[in-house]
């Protein structure tokens, strides 16, 4: 079997290719960002669409092991189309089926092989040969201890663990699922970006695709994170401005009635109560406004929900009024109210 690296042969790295030998690897090869748009890597692209797609069908990334070289090269591909996305559940979704498929993976992995993969994270894991022992293997308390932070099952807690000399004992079971917990946050690591990239327009083509095929198969309230019903206390300031001029019927740019309208439907208010908010206005038409609304719900036309604009854009028309102190580093309306209910939860 042919080698790429040290520990790793190429078969490896197409299971693995988050590792950073596979890195490597990919950086030898020179692709660039602008290449994927060539005929020749075409089944690259398709390949990482593909474990994007399975990730939200079915929270689990098949293995392709006929081409190597295409499946090394389809993972870094694949984590741009999950960032093309701007979504926070596309980006949890397809790191955790990434890591569930690992679980597998190592379930058939020697010993020496395992402990190469978590060497790659920095942990101290060595193999048990004492024999009587279940375990086959001992990790040290402070990787352990920061991997399991997050799981609430008995046998995680270390009242229930056997330990010895600064280790924690663990079944290869064990071991395989601990590494996939450190797998699945490095991935999501990956997926932050603090500025959004400009990327090709096949890129960005597929990451649409991709977004519909969430919302078809997800629902857009659990994808974009948000409760079912809407939460008033969360909306930013220049939308709160804008409702209680729209409440109490006050004029309204064009544009202010379809920034509130677009986020009120992104937010989960019915189109018949927006429609019903209209009823404040001299000049309200019922089978206007109806169309309009529902237009911009998507339930009209050519189907496709719209958004408000973002923040840079309600800046140019005067729409932006009294931000606080959580609007900082937001981009979007529907950012600051998705970060407004996660701090709220959290009091």
């Amino acid at each position: 079997m042919q080698r790429a690296t040290g520990k790793f042969t190429l078969n490896d790295l197409a299971k693995y290719p988050f590792l950073k030998e596979a890195t490597e690897h990919v950086k030898k090869l020179d692709v660039k960002i602008e290449d994927l748009v060539n005929p020749d890597l075409a089944n690259v692209v398709e390949r990482a669409e593909e474990r994007v797609e399975e990730a939200i069908l079915y929270t689990l990334v098949s293995r392709r092991q006929r081409n190597e070289e295409v499946e090394i090269l389809s993972f870094p591909v694949a984590t741009m189309l999950v960032v093309a996305t701007e979504n926070s559940f596309i980006k949890k979704r397809y790191a955790l089926a990434e890591a569930k498929q690992v679980y597998t993976d190592l379930s058939l992995e020697p010993k020496e092989k395992i402990i190469a993969i978590a060497e790659n994270f920095g942990w101290k894991l060595v193999a048990n040969d004492r024999a009587g022992m279940p375990c086959e293997f001992s990790l040290s308390f402070v990787d352990y201890v920061r991997n399991t932070s997050s799981m609430h099952e008995g046998k995680w807690k270390l009242v229930n663990r056997l330990l010895g000399k600064g280790n924690v004992y663990l079944t290869k079971s064990e071991t395989a699922r601990l590494l996939c917990e450190e797998i699945r946050k490095h991935i999501e690591e990956r997926l932050q970006v603090r500025e959004q990239p400009i990327f090709p327009a096949r890129i960005a083509e597929v990451a649409e695709k991709i977004k519909k095929l969430s919302l078809e198969k997800i629902g857009k309230a659990e994808m974009e994170g948000f409760p079912k019903e809407m939460v008033q206390t969360a909306f930013p300031p220049c939308i709160n401005a804008l409702y209680q001029a729209f409440t109490s019927g006050r004029h309204l740019s064009h544009v202010g009635r379809f920034t509130l309208t677009s986020f009120l439907v992104n937010v989960e208010m019915p189109p018949a109560k927006v429609i019903e908010l209209f009823r404040n206005f001299s000049d309200f038409s019922e089978k206007m406004t109806r169309y309009q609304v529902e237009h911009i719900a998507g339930e009209k036309g050519s189907r496709t929900s719209y958004l408000p604009p973002k923040c840079d854009t309600l800046k140019t028309h005067g729409i932006c009024v009294n931000p606080d102190g959580l609007c900082e580093g937001i981009r979007h309306p529907l950012a600051y109210y998705r970060r407004k209910l996660r701090f709220t939860r959290k009091i």
